[in-house]
């Protein structure tokens, strides 16, 4: 027998758990409560790519340059960021994680990983292992058709 499709009510199911994984996320940038949401994206960001230059951060974030350097400048203030010359460019500069920043970074993910155990404690085995199943098949089914999504666009 074969199930009908309700692609209407996936969908939208999809839109609400979206919104609820996002109001997760910026709740917990509000919980640690160190650094703004665009400061976070630059710390992920540096975490995704490494050491890197304003511009190539500008790039990953899809914001300008100067974008990137004003918050810099706040992180490099706050002791989340360094900013060093590239021994290879007198006239690039070179943003990194300060150990400060990883710890931030690690307490966001933390908290997120705190509430999203508490809520999956409310399912059954079956229904656990139903829901991974189903977004390990979603997942792939994205990453075929967008091969850009996981990118560091980060939060």
């Amino acid at each position: 027998m074969q199930r009908s499709r309700s692609f209407p009510t996936a969908v939208e199911a999809l839109q609400q758990v979206t919104r609820d994984l996002l109001g997760l996320a910026v709740r917990s940038v509000d919980e640690v409560g160190e650094v703004s949401l665009p400061q976070m994206r630059l710390l992920f960001a540096l975490r995704d790519e490494g050491q890197a230059s304003c511009t190539e951060l500008a790039h990953v974030l899809g914001v300008s340059n100067s974008s990137v350097t004003r918050l810099a400048d706040r992180l490099v203030t706050s002791g989340h960021v360094t900013r060093t010359g590239d021994p290879h460019s007198r006239s690039r500069v070179l943003l990194a994680l300060t150990e400060h920043g990883v710890e931030v970074l690690e307490a966001v993910l933390a908290w997120r990983s705190r509430e999203l155990t508490r809520a999956l404690h409310s399912l059954d085995a079956a229904a656990l292992s139903s829901l991974t199943e189903s977004l390990d098949v979603l997942h792939l089914a994205l990453r075929r058709r967008h091969h850009d999504l996981t990118g560091p666009v980060p939060l």
